[in-house]
């Protein structure tokens, strides 16, 4: 039922999405005369990589600069790049990767593999279901850059701050996994663009309803600052860099 509803959405979503895709597609070439597109290298499902396609938001080799995580501050986000990353424009072309079978619409986002490498055993169960557009997380942290912006080292920064409350949420949407909570992942999704406060309150609803911890919901809220954490399945705060 999972496999035959993404097939579905993703099918009538890049329809809909394609006078959109287009002419932001026209002015990511026009900026600087290069490809619309970056192939992303990232592990999926059993642990075997995959290229996923992403609309290109930063400058010609970015990718090549040893930094993985983005801040919104970062001088390599192109200025088309800017509008593309704050409306999630970058992600609708991920849809054709739901249609090859490498990604779901909705399951853990995917990582690069230097990030893989330093999955806990508790965390490596995150590359046991076909890796997703959105999830939970993928809603609570919509804001990811600007938790990133000027931190010294948004690397260390986002597995201190970000990636054990990602991994968190990704196991449990695992645990719970069904086609009616994908279809509600997907609407709060959509919610998102356009009201964060109301997605967000949404996600601790459900998050409440199927019985996540308190400090579960406490994060998914997102009322207070984030604190530094072990990923799942440490008992330390990682302090290096992938």
């Amino acid at each position: 039922m999972k496999r035959l509803l993404d097939i579905l959405l993703s099918l009538v979503g890049l329809v809909l999405a394609s006078p959109v895709l287009l002419p932001v597609m026209f002015l990511i070439w026009w900026q600087d005369k290069h490809s619309p597109f970056y192939v992303a290298p990232r592990v999926g499902m059993g642990e075997r990589p995959f290229r996923m396609v992403k609309l290109r938001s930063m400058i010609i080799n970015a990718d090549k600069s040893g930094v993985d995580s983005t801040s919104s501050s970062d001088r390599r986000i192109t200025p088309v790049g800017q509008f593309v990353r704050r409306y999630k424009l970058d992600e609708l072309t991920q849809l054709w990767n739901v249609l090859k079978g490498d990604m779901s619409l909705v399951g853990p986002r995917p990582n690069v593999e230097r990030e893989t490498r330093m999955y806990t055993p508790m965390e490596k169960k995150l590359l046991g279901v076909r890796p997703g557009i959105t999830d939970y997380a993928s809603i609570v942290f919509s804001d990811e850059g600007e938790i990133l912006r000027d931190k010294a080292d948004p690397d260390i920064a986002y597995n201190q701050l970000i990636r054990p409350y990602k991994g968190v949420l990704g196991l449990f949407y695992i645990e719970h996994s069904s086609w009616l909570l994908d279809l509600k992942l997907i609407y709060l999704t959509a919610i998102a663009v356009f009201s964060r406060d109301n997605a967000l309150r949404g996600v601790v609803r459900d998050l409440q309803r199927r019985g996540a911890p308190p400090e579960v919901l406490a994060v998914a809220a997102r009322v207070a600052p984030l604190v530094p954490a072990p990923p799942p399945g440490a008992t330390q705060i990682v302090t290096e860099r992938y």
